[in-house]
């Protein structure tokens, strides 16, 4: 899917992937070696994430309801683990940098299939 940023008016992601069961929200990205400048990964329900066994960095955007965006993570390192966020909904992982200048607390998001 697309994933939109309509504060900016920005593309935060022209091919992001799903995980809405449970195996897939627990493995996510592990599997991966990368993710590509345009991917992304959308967990839902989610509202805190693990980096065990991962091989690469990510960030990772927390969001509520309304796809707001409540918290970012960038350059969230192998071997971590993220605070609870409050509020949140989910947590779309892009590729590390991706965020920079492209999203902050407060955008609102839009998901396009």
């Amino acid at each position: 899917m697309e994933i939109l940023n309509t504060t900016k008016n920005l593309r935060v992601s022209a091919s992001a992937s799903r995980a809405d069961t449970f195996s897939t929200r627990l493995f996510g990205l592990i599997p991966r070696r990368s993710l590509g400048a345009e991917e992304g990964l959308w967990l839902e329900p989610c509202a805190m994430i693990h980096m065990c066994f991962m091989s690469f960095a990510i960030d990772a955007v927390f969001l509520d309801r309304e796809f707001k965006v409540l918290r970012v993570l960038e350059n969230f390192r192998p071997w971590r683990f993220s605070p609870w966020v409050r509020g949140a909904r989910g947590v779309l992982e892009l590729p590390a940098g991706r965020c920079s200048g492209r999203l902050e607390e407060g955008d609102l998001l839009v998901f396009r299939p």
